[in-house]
């Protein structure tokens, strides 16, 4: 019996990595559309958004199935729940991404956006993604504290982006319309980062049995 459940305990890991690896891509292709005005990329993260709410649905009934088969207990018990809430700020993720490359359309008339920051926090969240991901399979406690303290990173990427956008309307002030198209891409990918902050203390909860917000 328990080998049965240590085989679908490494399922789980599978489905989440793919999972994880969906948002990645999600993120990723938004983001260069966006910059580069692809509407194909924009077309592909909001493919990908479809894709990472299936993935949610098959690693919930996956749980369930655990929950009511194996009625685990303890560590376990922790591990699958924090899975359950992991996959819904994983799926906001995705929604996010979705939410970036429908922005493209408003923003690709003004050309290719030179804003390096954007890029810059792009980058960041997606390993931030991977990284809390990486840190529920291997039960890697460091890795998820790496990632929380990663989103202030994030945040100062944000106000970095705000000043950018502020010197760019009293620049032109015929940039203004752009500039609130980018001020809320920044805001999505500032989310982002939170959402990944959650998926790494819902790892924190499967190791410790202690939230980090009870701390």
């Amino acid at each position: 019996m328990r080998t049965k459940f240590d085989g679908q305990l490494s399922q789980l890991n599978v489905e989440l990595i793919r999972m994880g690896a969906l948002c990645e891509e999600a993120i990723s292709d938004a983001c260069k559309a966006l910059l580069e005005g692809n509407v194909q990329l924009a077309d592909s993260a909001k493919e990908l958004e479809r894709e990472i709410d299936q993935k949610e649905r098959n690693i919930e009934s996956l749980c369930m199935r655990l929950l009511l088969q194996q009625q685990p207990v303890a560590r376990d018990l922790r591990t699958i729940s924090s899975a359950l809430k992991m996959i819904s700020d994983m799926e906001r993720i995705g929604d996010q991404a979705e939410d970036i490359a429908e922005l493209t359309r408003f923003t690709r008339e003004a050309g290719p956006v030179d804003m390096v920051h954007i890029g810059d926090m792009a980058r960041a969240v997606v390993v931030m993604v991977t990284d809390s991901v990486d840190a529920f399979v291997k039960k890697d406690l460091d890795l998820a504290r790496k990632v929380m303290a990663a989103d202030d990173q994030v945040d100062a990427l944000f106000d970095q982006v705000k000043r950018e956008l502020i010197q760019l309307i009293s620049t032109d002030a015929n940039q203004g319309e752009l500039s609130l198209d980018l001020l809320m891409v920044a805001k999505y990918l500032e989310r982002i980062g939170d959402h990944a902050t959650n998926v790494a203390e819902w790892v924190e909860y499967s190791i410790t049995g202690v939230h980090p917000s009870n701390n």
